[in-house]
C-alpha cells in the first residue's frame, strides 16, 4: 500500500508510526518469514498443537476464535505463552462490523476476551467507519492495559468470488485509514494487493510518509480456486503484488506434513519479499 513497501523490514521497524507494526517487521526480520498461518481449527488442544508446531516458521498465528468450541483460560494462556516462545503476533480474525458500542463490548471484555490475547484484529466498514473511531477509543484510552500493544487492520478487499468489498469500499477502507489513521490505532489493510493506486476520497490527502502494513489471505502454491469460491494466489504474486504479510491456511495445516509445508510457504514468501526490495539488502 505505502510508498515505504520497497524498504527492508529492518527500515520500517524502525520507522513505521505504529508500534504493533515496528514489532511485526522487527519479527519478520528476526525470522526471516512474513507468513502468516490462518489455523482455523475447532479446539483448543489442536488450536496450541497448531501453533506449538508451526510457530519457528510465522511471524503471525491468525485464528477464528468462534469456532474454538472448547474456549477457555486454557486457550488464552496458552496462545500468549506460545507466541512468547515462538515470537510471533497473533491476528484475529473477527472482522467488527456492528455498532460503535457493540463492538467495544465484544472487543474488550465479553465471552471470548478478544483484547487480552489478540495483538492485532480486523475491522469491516460495512456499517461505517464508527466501528474504526469506537475500538479506536478502546486500544488508545490511556488506562487500556494494553496500550501501544494492539492495531486495527481494515478489511480492504476479499478473495472470495463475487464479494462486494471492490472499487468504493475499498477506496473508502483507505481513506477512513488515512483520515483516522493511528490516532485510531489503523495498522494496515486486508488486501489481495498493495493499495498505493486506489484514489482519494475529495478532501482526504495521502501522507508521502505513511505506512500502511498490508496482510493478504488466500495464499495457496498448489491451487487458485476451490469450490467454496474461495480464489488462490502464490506467495510470489502476492508479495510481488505488493502484499507485506501472506496468509496460508488449508496449504499448509492440512497438508500431510504441516511443518515441510510451512517451510516452504516461509522459504517462498520471503524469496519474493527479497526479490522485491532487491537483494542487495540480504
Amino acid at each position: 500500500m505505502s510508498s515505504k513497501s520497497g524498504l527492508p523490514y529492518h527500515i520500517r521497524a524502525t520507522t513505521n508510526p505504529h508500534p504493533v507494526a515496528r514489532k511485526l517487521f522487527a519479527v519478520a526480520e528476526r525470522k526471516k518469514s512474513n507468513l502468516i498461518i490462518s489455523a482455523d481449527l475447532t479446539d483448543t488442544k489442536s488450536l496450541l498443537e497448531c501453533a506449538d508446531e508451526l510457530g519457528p516458521f510465522i511471524s503471525v498465528f491468525k485464528t477464528h476464535i468462534d469456532i474454538i468450541h472448547d474456549f477457555g483460560d486454557e486457550t488464552v494462556r496458552g496462545l500468549k505463552s506460545l507466541a512468547r516462545k515462538h515470537d510471533f503476533l497473533i491476528f484475529e480474525d473477527r472482522k467488527f462490523v456492528d455498532i460503535g458500542s457493540t463492538a467495544q463490548k465484544q472487543y474488550h471484555g465479553g465471552a471470548l476476551r478478544i483484547s487480552e490475547w489478540a495483538d492485532i484484529v480486523n475491522v469491516s466498514l460495512l456499517g461505517g467507519d464508527g466501528v474504526v473511531n469506537a475500538l479506536g477509543q478502546v486500544i488508545t484510552d490511556e488506562t487500556f492495559p494494553y496500550r501501544g500493544q494492539r492495531a486495527l487492520l481494515l478489511l480492504a478487499e476479499m478473495t472470495t468470488a463475487g464479494s462486494l468489498a471492490v472499487e468504493k469500499y475499498t477506496e473508502r477502507c483507505v481513506a477512513v485509514a488515512r483520515k483516522n489513521g493511528i490516532a485510531a490505532g489503523v495498522m494496515g489493510f486486508v488486501a489481495t494487493r498493495g493499495l498505493e493506486d486506489v484514489g482519494n476520497e475529495p478532501g482526504v490527502e495521502r501522507d508521502e510518509d505513511e505506512d500502511f502494513v498490508v496482510f493478504t489471505t488466500g495464499i495457496n502454491s498448489s491451487q487458485s480456486d476451490n469450490v467454496l469460491g474461495q480464489k488462490y494466489q502464490t506467495p510470489e504474486a502476492a508479495i510481488r503484488g505488493g502484499s507485506d504479510f501472506i496468509i496460508a491456511g488449508r496449504g499448509i495445516y492440512a497438508s500431510e506434513d504441516r511443518v515441510q509445508a510451512a517451510k516452504q510457504y516461509q522459504a517462498e514468501g520471503w524469496a519474493a519479499y527479497v526479490a522485491r526490495i532487491g537483494p542487495g539488502h540480504y
